[in-house]
Protein backbone atom coordinates (compact mmCIF):
# COMPACT_ATOMS: atom_id res chain seq x y z
CA UNK A 1 0.00 0.00 0.00
CA UNK A 2 1.40 3.46 -0.98
CA UNK A 3 2.01 6.22 1.64
CA UNK A 4 0.29 9.70 0.97
CA UNK A 5 2.05 12.44 1.09
CA UNK A 6 1.94 14.54 4.38
CA UNK A 7 0.24 17.25 2.29
CA UNK A 8 -2.40 15.09 1.87
CA UNK A 9 -3.27 13.24 4.71
CA UNK A 10 -3.51 16.99 6.36
CA UNK A 11 -5.81 18.33 3.64
CA UNK A 12 -8.08 14.71 4.27
CA UNK A 13 -8.25 16.14 7.55
CA UNK A 14 -9.38 19.69 6.48
CA UNK A 15 -11.72 17.59 4.23
CA UNK A 16 -13.24 16.02 7.07
CA UNK A 17 -13.66 19.55 9.39
CA UNK A 18 -15.33 21.00 5.87
CA UNK A 19 -18.18 18.23 6.70
CA UNK A 20 -19.53 20.36 9.72
CA UNK A 21 -19.86 24.08 7.67
CA UNK A 22 -22.74 25.20 7.78
CA UNK A 23 -22.76 27.44 4.38
CA UNK A 24 -25.28 26.74 1.41
CA UNK A 25 -23.12 27.77 -1.24
CA UNK A 26 -19.29 26.49 -0.73
CA UNK A 27 -18.08 24.16 2.37
CA UNK A 28 -14.84 25.07 3.79
CA UNK A 29 -12.43 23.15 6.12
CA UNK A 30 -8.71 24.39 7.69
CA UNK A 31 -6.40 23.53 10.03
CA UNK A 32 -3.65 24.93 10.79
CA UNK A 33 -0.59 22.43 11.38
CA UNK A 34 2.98 23.45 13.01
CA UNK A 35 5.90 20.80 13.70
CA UNK A 36 3.63 17.91 12.44
CA UNK A 37 0.98 18.82 15.28
CA UNK A 38 -2.87 20.19 14.43
CA UNK A 39 -2.97 23.31 16.45
CA UNK A 40 -6.27 24.77 15.61
CA UNK A 41 -9.55 23.17 12.90
CA UNK A 42 -12.25 25.76 10.94
CA UNK A 43 -15.15 25.78 9.45
CA UNK A 44 -17.49 28.30 7.65
CA UNK A 45 -20.76 28.70 9.45
CA UNK A 46 -22.22 31.65 11.72
CA UNK A 47 -20.99 32.94 15.03
CA UNK A 48 -21.84 30.82 17.63
CA UNK A 49 -25.02 31.47 18.94
CA UNK A 50 -26.63 32.94 15.56
CA UNK A 51 -28.85 30.70 12.99
CA UNK A 52 -26.90 29.14 10.28
CA UNK A 53 -27.73 29.66 6.82
CA UNK A 54 -28.46 25.42 6.66
CA UNK A 55 -31.01 26.11 9.55
CA UNK A 56 -32.71 29.06 8.01
CA UNK A 57 -32.82 27.29 4.93
CA UNK A 58 -31.38 30.21 2.45
CA UNK A 59 -28.08 32.34 2.11
CA UNK A 60 -28.60 36.27 2.38
CA UNK A 61 -25.95 36.68 -0.06
CA UNK A 62 -27.88 34.40 -2.97
CA UNK A 63 -30.94 35.99 -1.83
CA UNK A 64 -29.80 39.47 -2.47
CA UNK A 65 -27.92 37.84 -5.43
CA UNK A 66 -24.44 39.00 -4.53
CA UNK A 67 -21.63 37.66 -6.40
CA UNK A 68 -18.98 35.35 -5.49
CA UNK A 69 -16.28 36.95 -3.57
CA UNK A 70 -17.98 40.07 -3.55
CA UNK A 71 -19.73 42.10 0.03
CA UNK A 72 -18.83 39.17 2.41
CA UNK A 73 -19.95 41.60 5.03
CA UNK A 74 -23.52 40.12 4.22
CA UNK A 75 -22.22 36.52 4.90
CA UNK A 76 -23.49 35.13 8.08
CA UNK A 77 -20.48 32.95 7.76
CA UNK A 78 -16.83 33.29 10.04
CA UNK A 79 -14.97 31.84 7.33
CA UNK A 80 -12.82 28.50 8.27
CA UNK A 81 -9.15 30.31 8.27
CA UNK A 82 -10.42 32.89 10.62
CA UNK A 83 -12.34 30.19 12.87
CA UNK A 84 -9.36 27.85 13.04
CA UNK A 85 -7.29 31.40 13.91
CA UNK A 86 -9.37 32.38 16.39
CA UNK A 87 -9.53 28.87 17.82
CA UNK A 88 -5.01 29.29 18.38
CA UNK A 89 -2.33 31.38 20.17
CA UNK A 90 -0.19 33.30 17.58
CA UNK A 91 2.62 31.51 19.16
CA UNK A 92 1.51 28.15 18.78
CA UNK A 93 0.79 28.76 15.15
CA UNK A 94 3.61 31.21 13.80
CA UNK A 95 5.84 29.48 11.07
CA UNK A 96 2.83 26.83 11.11
CA UNK A 97 0.62 25.45 7.76
CA UNK A 98 -2.63 26.18 6.95
CA UNK A 99 -4.31 23.52 4.94
CA UNK A 100 -7.50 24.72 3.38
CA UNK A 101 -10.23 22.64 1.47
CA UNK A 102 -13.48 23.94 -0.17
CA UNK A 103 -16.31 21.42 -1.73
CA UNK A 104 -19.90 22.99 -3.66
CA UNK A 105 -22.41 23.02 -0.93
CA UNK A 106 -24.68 21.94 -3.68
CA UNK A 107 -22.89 19.23 -5.99
CA UNK A 108 -20.11 18.18 -2.96
CA UNK A 109 -17.61 18.66 -5.96
CA UNK A 110 -13.95 20.02 -4.82
CA UNK A 111 -13.13 23.52 -5.91
CA UNK A 112 -10.37 23.67 -7.80
CA UNK A 113 -10.15 27.46 -7.53
CA UNK A 114 -10.72 27.85 -3.71
CA UNK A 115 -8.71 30.79 -2.51
CA UNK A 116 -8.28 32.32 0.98
CA UNK A 117 -10.48 35.71 0.85
CA UNK A 118 -8.42 38.58 1.07
CA UNK A 119 -9.84 39.29 4.52
CA UNK A 120 -8.35 35.75 5.77
CA UNK A 121 -5.25 36.46 3.92
CA UNK A 122 -4.96 39.36 6.20
CA UNK A 123 -5.50 36.83 9.59
CA UNK A 124 -3.05 34.30 7.83
CA UNK A 125 -0.26 37.01 7.61
CA UNK A 126 -1.35 38.66 10.87
CA UNK A 127 -1.07 34.61 13.06
CA UNK A 128 2.66 34.33 11.40
CA UNK A 129 1.31 31.25 9.09
CA UNK A 130 4.59 30.26 7.12
CA UNK A 131 2.49 28.29 3.98
CA UNK A 132 -0.96 27.58 3.15
CA UNK A 133 -1.88 24.64 0.97
CA UNK A 134 -4.95 24.40 -0.55
CA UNK A 135 -6.28 21.40 -2.41
CA UNK A 136 -6.97 21.22 -6.08
CA UNK A 137 -8.36 17.73 -6.75
CA UNK A 138 -7.89 14.39 -5.21
CA UNK A 139 -4.19 14.43 -4.73
CA UNK A 140 -2.95 17.68 -6.06
CA UNK A 141 -2.79 20.78 -4.30
CA UNK A 142 -0.63 24.26 -3.99
CA UNK A 143 1.60 25.69 -1.76
CA UNK A 144 1.65 29.33 -1.24
CA UNK A 145 4.59 31.05 0.49
CA UNK A 146 2.55 33.82 2.90
CA UNK A 147 5.11 35.81 1.41
CA UNK A 148 3.81 35.95 -1.48
CA UNK A 149 0.59 37.41 -0.16
CA UNK A 150 2.71 40.28 1.96
CA UNK A 151 4.22 41.09 -1.42
CA UNK A 152 0.99 41.18 -3.35
CA UNK A 153 -0.70 44.06 -1.86
CA UNK A 154 -4.20 42.97 -2.42
CA UNK A 155 -5.48 46.90 -2.08
CA UNK A 156 -3.64 49.50 -3.36
CA UNK A 157 -4.83 53.14 -3.35
CA UNK A 158 -3.59 56.03 -5.58
CA UNK A 159 -2.48 59.08 -3.85
CA UNK A 160 -1.88 62.38 -5.53
CA UNK A 161 0.58 62.79 -7.83
CA UNK A 162 4.25 63.74 -6.83
CA UNK A 163 3.58 67.13 -8.98
CA UNK A 164 0.20 67.75 -6.93
CA UNK A 165 1.55 66.45 -3.48
CA UNK A 166 1.93 69.87 -2.23
CA UNK A 167 -0.82 71.41 -4.25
Amino acid sequence: MARISKENYYLDIAEIVLERATCLRRVYGAIIVKNDEIIATGYNGAPRGRANCVDMGYCSREALRVPRGERYELCRSVHAEANAIISASRRDMAGGTLYLVGRDAQTGELLGDATSCSMCRRLVINAGLERVVIRRTRTDFDVIPVSDWIAEDDVTVSGPSQENAHA
